[in-house]
């Protein structure tokens, strides 16, 4: 009996722990979806917007990889030559949020959203917000 529990009890964890895709197509310039948990620079509706982030012209997408990855518990994802996505993972529950950020131009192009769930109490602007922050006193905006 303790055998086929201990079974089910590992399998839930795995499970529950992977949370999401290993491989995500590019949704950087995609508007958030009806759900509160994404924020986009890409997005004109008020509780989805983030202001522009106008880059300075010394800006490369590696200066910015390492202040998006700055801000804790983040891992590089995927990168191409002027895109990133960036898995930062909550402590407690281990969720998953991707930040995705794109060099178009002089701006960048931020997107930041939960893999699961409806609600992210915040977590996603406060982020988009950290990243503001850093970015300015980097020099990169």
């Amino acid at each position: 009996m303790f055998k086929p529990l201990a079974l089910l009890m590992a399998t839930t964890l795995v499970v529950g722990c992977s949370n999401g895709e290993s491989a995500m197509s590019d949704r950087s310039i995609q508007p958030c979806a009806d759900k509160p948990n994404c924020v986009s620079t890409q997005d004109g509706r008020e509780k989805y917007a983030l202001a522009p982030f106008v880059l300075k012209p010394s800006a490369t997408l590696e200066a910015i990889e390492n202040v998006a990855l700055s801000l804790g518990r983040a891992k590089t994802a995927d990168r191409q030559e002027n895109y990133l996505r960036i898995e930062y993972t909550s402590k407690v529950f281990r969720f998953v949020d991707d930040l995705e950020l794109r060099i178009s131009g002089d701006k960048l192009i931020v997107r930041s959203e939960s893999r699961k769930g409806h609600s992210d109490f915040g977590v996603n602007r406060k982020r988009a917000d950290a990243l503001r922050v850093a970015l300015l006193e980097a020099g990169l905006i």
